[in-house]
């Protein structure tokens, strides 16, 4: 029979093209056209770069194949092709000891490539099924900007914005925790098109008021940022071409009585304002309670600072922290975490609480040794507990 290979493939269902796994390849053999990301057999020589940064494991897939994919047919994939059927010349089927082989192998790649890596968690299993890659750059939806306000105090270092786009007669389905992707028009230094950006909806799935077709950005300008000084230059009435939606993991459970602690900077605000309003509209009164560290310079530079006020401390509670306050010592969110170990140590293993972190990649470490403070102070094991949460879906970590 035809010798057979292991194929490299992406799922076009989950990948979010991000395009960090074509950053990350030495060898170009990972390219994409505005409908798909591909892997070229002929270049693979499965060096696993491109495993661990890959947010969603869209990257995990693999076919033995006597016939390998072209990259033509890869590119005009809407979902994963089921395994071919692997027969020799004369008909008959593949021997199972060579495709064992071929797995075993595979197997041992992926866990070299996985060694030293977090485990990636799974979605809650209360929570509503994600649609996810409706629209792409070839059929993106176009929205429009119904308005775009300032967040921060204009004396402010940062410039955030609340920015809110309809959809009109599309429908355009989102969870909270959910992402849309947005490329600014024109091109980069290089020439080429920008890549896609993503961006954490800041409303829920029904929209930024009740029953309205449109959804909620929470933008943060960055000098050199070409996407985010795109979006925050957008005027009411401007158009937006938008993808997605993204993100089949990073959601809330819709279980009134589940326990949300929710971790951010300023920058990891918007699916938190998210889930903060769903509860508040699906089940004001429910057992589950939510709990927000939220941290910034100063109240001034924090996003939401006066709606935050407003929400009834019934519904959450709010441990707002600061690092730059005249007179006042620096002061970050796992410092917070710390002082209220004795609080969430009765939380942190119960079946019903789910842990989010969501913000700047600097801060995770800090927070991630806050929480096994907090473990132990409940007599258990961080590292141990953290794996068993994640593979029930109730330990969620989103930073970049």
């Amino acid at each position: 029979m035809n010798a057979l290979l292991k194929q490299h493939l992406i799922d076009p269902e989950i990948c979010i093209r991000c395009y960090t796994c074509e950053e990350q390849c030495p060898i170009d053999a990972i390219s994409h056209d505005d409908n798909n990301v591909v892997v070229d057999v002929d270049k693979c020589s499965f060096c696993m770069d491109c495993i661990a940064p890959c947010p969603t494991g869209s990257i995990d897939n693999w076919r033995i194949v006597a016939t390998p994919y072209t990259l033509e047919e890869q590119l005009g994939w809407d979902e994963l092709p089921a395994q071919r059927v692997l027969a020799g010349d004369d008909g008959s089927a593949a021997a199972p000891s060579a495709v064992e082989a071929l797995d075993e192998e595979v197997e041992r790649l992926l866990a070299e490539a996985h060694s030293g890596a977090e485990g990636r968690s799974v979605a809650p299993a209360s929570a509503a099924k994600p649609t996810v890659n409706v629209f792409t750059g070839a059929r993106p939806a176009l929205a429009r900007v119904q308005g775009n306000y300032r967040l921060t105090d204009a004396r402010a270092g940062n410039d955030v914005r609340h920015i809110f786009l309809d959809f009109g007669q599309t429908h355009f389905p989102i969870l909270e925790g959910q992402s849309i992707g947005i490329a600014p028009p024109g091109e980069g230094p290089d020439g080429q098109p920008h890549h896609l950006r993503l961006y954490s909806v800041a409303s829920p799935r029904d929209g930024e008021r009740p029953n309205t077709n449109n959804l909620a950005l929470t933008v943060k300008r960055e000098p050199n940022g070409a996407c985010s000084n795109y979006l925050c230059d957008l005027e009411k009435g401007d158009t937006v071409a938008v993808q997605g939606p993204f993100g089949a993991t990073f959601l809330m459970p819709d279980d009134p009585n589940a326990t949300l602690i929710m971790i951010c900077t300023g920058t990891g605000s918007a699916p938190f304002r998210a889930f903060t309003m769903h509860r508040q509209r699906t089940a004001p009164d429910a057992d589950g309670h939510l709990h927000l560290y939220f941290g910034a310079r100063t109240p001034g530079e924090l996003p939401y600072f006066g709606p935050l006020k407003r929400v009834p401390a019934a519904v959450m509670t709010q441990r707002l922290v600061f690092s730059r306050l005249p007179g006042a010592a620096k002061r970050y969110v796992q410092d917070q975490i710390r002082d209220d170990a004795h609080l969430l140590a009765p939380l942190i293993g119960a079946p019903r609480t789910y842990i989010y972190v969501c913000g700047l990649k600097g801060m995770e470490a800090g927070v991630d040794e806050a929480l096994a403070g907090v473990a132990a102070t409940a007599g258990a094991d961080w590292a141990d507990l953290k794996a068993r949460m994640r593979a029930e879906g109730r330990y969620h970590v989103e930073t970049y």
